[in-house]
């Protein structure tokens, strides 16, 4: 038989409406094998907003072991980053500068400032502009004897 002959018995056919307790039994069947959702198990996601909740799982569905991967690879640098610091009280230690030193520096600066005369000037005069210079786009017209 021709594909194109079955098609048009197929058309000729009339469709029947599948009795209800079938339709019910099919939609039972169907739910119960299908398996749970992800956000299901997380009661976080439940109440959040949906929108959220679809752009999380359109962003990492595709490969859930490629995103699992690359959270444990930064939990290892971050790990290793924390344990090769120097603990934070010796640092504190050996940057710490002594009170008096920091007023005589500040004394210094003062001392520098006055006599290098680096205040601002206060009145600065604007540029002048210039004579007009010639513009590309202004041709010169010669004259051939």
């Amino acid at each position: 038989m021709n594909s194109d002959e079955f098609e048009k018995r197929l058309e000729l056919q009339s469709i029947r409406p599948i009795p209800g307790e079938w339709r019910q039994e099919i939609l039972q069947t169907a739910n119960a094998a299908r398996p749970s959702r992800n956000a299901a198990s997380c009661p976080s996601l439940k109440t959040q907003n949906p929108k959220l909740k679809t752009f999380l799982t359109e962003l990492l569905w595709p490969c859930p072991q490629a995103w699992a991967g690359l959270a444990a690879v930064w939990l290892v640098i971050l790990t290793l980053n924390f344990a090769m610091r120097e603990p934070r009280t010796e640092m504190a230690q050996e940057t710490s500068v002594p009170p008096e030193s920091v007023a005589t520096m500040m004394q210094q600066r003062r001392l520098y400032l006055e006599l290098a005369d680096l205040h601002p000037k206060e009145t600065a005069e604007p540029p002048k502009p210039g004579a007009p210079r010639p513009r590309s786009e202004r041709r010169t017209e010669y004259q051939f004897a």
